[in-house]
């Protein structure tokens, strides 16, 4: 039981942290410019870079670029109807669904109120879709990359368009091709055929027709290999199918099921190197890497063990309890309520909470994928997040709310940057020294704008989140009452700041084509709250991290003194851990006990 268990997470953990290494060295070597272009993309090359920019141009170009990204794609949804390889006639999406769709896949976030085998054609996945993974994926790798040309006092912050170009030519393509390549060989479909008419074993399964024919079963193809690496490199996350990577074309067997989730962690863990490379702070790159290392294996261990190694306490015998509520009609203010006793249901559960899980991954699987894709804001899901055990389910959303545990392509380095500046200078005031990182003494100006970018994240979750939880909006959505339902609301917009795209599903979002006459009462309201929610928890985090790795690397160096906070040391490791640990209990603590922490303590049937 024990290697069933662990085996898979631990394996994971160790071939991902051994790809890292010689490919921050890869990383490296192309971000650096010091690759020889064959002739052809030499000239490429020289078309897209248009020179040396510094901060406020880098970012101009990053964002003109988002908003021509933005203007593409949503043609491509909205024209959709008019376009080729549409042979079932699929028509346009409702207009709030185009605009939280291309907001989520330009954003890296995927949050999907759609299901794309259903609503979308093949031009769509391709054009719209798989375009976005890729570039999507690049521009958070490109802000990476400028921030630390930034910090090391370069003169120019290099070219927004040659950096995508790089990222994506030189390092997506060739190791997109070698996934897909493994996806094909394990059962993905890769082609452009929109689907097959099965007649069924069992006659009249799929219903029969009105005169009386049997219906056939329709097997939706496409793409899907392709589709499902870039997916998992990018850590995109969004699915071909409403199913995600818990469908049986897009993650086929336990071995795809394995190269799925290494592909998701791969370049996370190789930028956190880079980091450090490309400054020349190999150690500090290494002290970074343990302390994301150690929150990602706290958070695997949690899941598996309040979710595989637990029963469904839904399945379980309850004893017979009361508890108390506040009530204004009685005299005490309070009002006791009884519940009878619960007998257990006939279900064996030695090995863990199955429900909502694929077995053919193995028993850890669906656990261990939870944990890991929102630790690297992936949010692909092979197996049903929102049938997670309440305090399992907590691990996720931590991941999500701290969002610096590996991250994203550049935004989780990125976030953990904002809590190196805040750590440092909380650790240079209580000392009485002036703050320093990188040999720059860190002002009132970084602080501010490292400040902002941290506390963007915690707004974009837990504004919305209160305002929908006591609005219709949030109500009516839910399809369950009390603590879960405020989770599946939590859990929506955490995902959606995070950039993170998975959710708990069961949440009224859905619209579906424009004449659909049964939307979802309120998908209106999620598709532009949760859009508005990606695109502020996107970009404002970026320019400020920016501005604040130009502010700061423009500065003189000063003389490494006895007062001096080595950032390669054990204690500044520690001192990166209490940082994380007390801000996020602080910003987060309150919601968690609203939801998951309430719902596990709380009545029948998830009682502790």
């Amino acid at each position: 039981m024990f290697i069933q268990t662990w085996l898979l997470p631990f394996t994971l953990l160790a071939t991902a942290t051994l790809i890292a290494f010689p490919l921050s060295r890869y990383l490296t070597f192309i971000m650096d410019g010091k690759y020889r272009p064959a002739p052809i993309f030499a000239s490429l090359e020289n078309h897209v870079n248009s020179g040396p920019q510094n901060w406020k141009q880098y970012a101009s170009s990053l964002l003109i670029f988002n908003t021509v990204l933005f203007i593409f794609s949503f043609l491509v949804l909205a024209l959709q109807p008019w376009m080729p390889l549409n042979p079932d006639g699929k028509t346009m999406l409702a207009p709030s669904a185009i605009f939280n769709s291309v907001v989520s896949f330009m954003t890296n976030t995927d949050l999907q109120h759609y299901a794309g085998d259903q609503l979308l054609s093949n031009f769509s996945q391709i054009f719209f879709c798989i375009t976005n993974l890729f570039i999507s994926a690049a521009i958070g790798f490109c802000a990476l990359t400028a921030i630390i040309r930034a910090l090391r006092g370069d003169a120019s912050l290099g070219n927004f368009f040659l950096d995508m170009w790089r990222v994506v030519v030189y390092l997506f393509l060739p190791i997109a091709f070698l996934f897909a390549v493994i996806f094909i060989q394990q059962g993905s479909p890769m082609t452009f055929k929109s689907a097959y008419q099965i007649t069924t074993l069992e006659q009249g399964a799929m219903g029969t027709t009105d005169t009386g024919l049997a219906k056939p079963q329709t097997i939706v193809v496409g793409p899907v290999a392709a589709f499902e690496a870039m997916k998992m490199l990018g850590t995109n996350g969004g699915g071909f199918y409403g199913m995600n990577s818990a469908h049986p074309f897009e993650n086929p067997t336990a071995v795809s099921n394995f190269f799925n989730t290494l592909a998701m962690m791969i370049f996370p863990f190789a930028l956190v190197l880079m980091y450090g490379r490309m400054l020349g702070q190999w150690r500090h790159g290494i002290v970074i890497f343990s302390v994301m290392f150690i929150f990602m294996t706290a958070t695997i261990i949690w899941t598996i063990h309040f979710d595989t190694l637990k029963p469904n306490p839904g399945f379980t015998h309850h004893h017979a309890r009361t508890y108390v509520i506040p009530h204004q009609a009685s005299s005490t203010g309070k009002l006791e309520v009884a519940l009878p006793a619960i007998a257990g249901l006939p279900v064996d559960q030695h090995l863990g909470n199955l429900e909502g899980k694929e077995m053919r991954f193995g028993t850890s699987a669906g656990a261990t994928f939870a944990a890991l894709t929102t630790d690297v804001t992936c949010g692909a899901v092979n197996a049903e997040a929102d049938s997670l055990n309440p305090m399992a389910a907590l691990a996720p959303m931590i991941g999500m709310w701290l969002n610096c545990f590996f991250g994203g392509k550049g935004i989780g380095m990125i976030n953990m940057l904002l809590f190196i500046i805040i750590g440092i200078f909380l650790a240079g005031m209580m000392v009485g020294r002036s703050p320093e990182y990188l040999g720059k003494k860190i002002g009132g100006r970084e602080v501010k704008l490292a400040i902002i970018a941290l506390l963007i994240h915690p707004l974009m979750i837990l504004m919305p989140t209160g305002l929908f939880a006591a609005t219709e909006w949030g109500i009516n959505a839910i399809s369950n009452p009390g603590a879960h339902g405020f989770s599946q609301m939590l859990y929506q917009f955490s995902s959606a700041s995070a950039n993170n795209g998975s959710a708990f599903d069961g949440l009224g979002v859905t619209y579906g084509f424009f004449n659909n006459p049964n939307p979802a009462p309120e998908a209106i309201s999620w598709d532009i709250a949760t859009g508005l929610v990606i695109i502020f928890s996107r970009f404002l985090p970026i320019i400020a991290a920016i501005a604040m790795a130009a502010f700061l690397g423009a500065k003189k160096s000063s003389p490494f003194g006895m007062g001096t906070l080595r950032n390669d040391t054990m204690t500044f490791g520690f001192l990166l851990l209490g940082t994380i640990f007390i801000i996020g209990g602080l910003l987060f603590l309150p919601v968690a006990v609203l939801g998951p922490i309430a719902e596990h303590f709380g009545p029948i049937p998830f009682g502790g």
